[in-house]
């Protein structure tokens, strides 16, 4: 099975991602993930998106989509993927089908994670990252043992600025007006599903097979 996972910030699409992907036996494809991979190798696409990431700029789409078929044609997505939160845009989406076609794999569905802005914030302004190791914690959900201070290296944690509530909001902004198109694109295709992004990530998780199985792609 092929799959897309959309939502706004803090819908949990990467945690249900990464436990779909262990249930599925299928890929989990994170593109801040990949372009970092690509980067950390010294491939030629990676060196490329470096030199954006540099200067802080957004990577162009021509190389994200680039990066994306280069990891769809290894042979640990044979078995099916899931993307987590791309594409973004109607412009990727229609750059990504045009991908998928031209290595002979499609989309089977695109699950819409529909999220409140409240719940958006109770999430991502409580997550705190380790500037050692990068380890995610959140303070009610996954808290350290000691408070500041990373279980796994010692190292302290501090939260990032894409976190605070003004930039949460700004995000939000930006993403009700990018996908709104992207979700009816999904629509008109027949493939677009929509669940709560509100549920906890066990009750997300049963709804989400019981709705394979129905649509019998698992």
């Amino acid at each position: 099975m092929n799959l897309v996972l959309l939502g706004p910030p803090g819908a949990g699409k990467g945690t249900q991602a990464k436990v779909l992907s262990k249930e599925l036996k299928i890929r989990h494809i994170s593109t801040g993930d990949i372009l970092r991979d690509a980067v950390r190798n010294k491939t030629a696409l990676g060196k490329e998106t470096q030199e954006y990431m540099t200067k802080g700029e957004l990577v162009p789409d021509r190389l994200v989509i680039a990066i994306v078929k280069e990891t769809l044609q290894g042979n640990k997505a044979d078995s099916g993927f899931i993307l987590d939160g791309f594409p973004r845009t109607l412009e990727q989406a229609t750059m990504l089908d045009e991908t998928l076609e031209g290595i002979g794999k499609k989309l089977d569905v695109v699950i819409f994670l529909k999220t409140s802005l409240e719940t958006s914030i109770a999430r991502l302004n409580g997550r705190r990252v380790c500037k050692g190791c990068d380890t995610i914690y959140h303070i009610k959900n996954i808290p350290p043992k000691k408070e500041g201070v990373c279980d796994q290296c010692g190292n302290s944690l501090y939260q990032r600025k894409d976190d605070q509530v003004d930039t949460i909001k700004r995000r939000w902004s930006v993403y009700n007006k990018d996908t709104t198109p992207l979700i009816k694109y999904y629509t008109e295709k027949n493939i677009l599903k929509e669940v709560s992004g509100d549920l906890d990530v066990d009750r997300l998780n049963t709804i989400l097979m019981a709705l394979f199985q129905k649509e019998s792609l698992i």
